[in-house]
């Protein structure tokens, strides 16, 4: 089977790759356990490096009202806040941690155009904390379509070194196309108007792209449930 990987990966697998082949070479040319146990380890470091950056195809719902997964990875938070770089009212914030397992590309949750972007240079705690989400390494891509806007926030976590978005101010981008990446364990806010109807719950594990997260109730109307 064929998995994808996201190009931003391909220099950390070819640094990964690279004393693998090295001491596979050196492993048969002089022999010794030593060596052949550093080819193996090595080799196994850059599979693992390889499948951090996989990019597999997904295919999930769509339609206005629904609110795809961002990211793969556990819902650790679901709470109401106050959003007052973008949104500027209440609302109500999915949290979900991504681990070093799961698949690192980021998805757009619904269509729309992108009307705000910030990147903030944070610290780097683990990413499940609470303060995560205003104190770590971070950037927010805001997206309105019509009369509805969302936010969604990558958060780089303890490991993290480095958070990629694709889009900028103005662009219009699809429901549950690549977003971007964070590199080796994150975490992603999304931010939701206060009377979205949550389809998920504490623990429960998301697929990006694909899981429903939530359904807007667009002014003026109610959700039939």
């Amino acid at each position: 089977m064929n998995i994808p990987i996201a190009r931003e990966g391909y220099p950390f697998i070819a640094a990964a790759a690279g004393p693998a082949v090295v001491l596979w070479a050196a492993a048969a040319a002089f022999g010794g356990s030593l060596l052949w146990g550093a080819a193996a380890a090595s080799t196994m470091l850059a599979l693992a490096v390889a499948a951090f950056f996989r990019d597999p195809e997904r295919r999930g719902p769509t339609g206005a009202g629904l609110v795809l997964a961002p990211a793969d990875g556990r819902v650790i938070e679901i709470t109401e806040v106050e959003e007052p770089s973008y949104l500027g009212s209440k609302a109500i914030r999915i949290s979900i941690f991504l681990s070093l397992f799961d698949v690192h590309v980021n998805r757009y949750p619904v269509s729309g155009d992108v009307e705000h972007r910030t990147y903030d240079a944070g610290r780097f705690e683990p990413a499940w904390r609470k303060s995560a989400s205003h104190s770590n390494e971070r950037a927010s891509t805001g997206i309105r379509d019509g009369a509805v806007a969302i936010l969604i926030r990558q958060i780089a976590g303890l490991a993290a070194k480095r958070i990629v978005t694709y889009a900028n101010v103005g662009d219009r981008v699809l429901q549950g196309e690549r977003m971007g990446l964070i590199r080796f364990g994150s975490r992603v806010d999304l931010f939701l108007p206060a009377d979205a109807e949550i389809s998920v719950s504490l623990r429960d594990r998301t697929s990006g792209g694909v899981t429903v997260v939530a359904r807007l109730n667009p002014p003026g109307e109610t959700i039939k449930k």
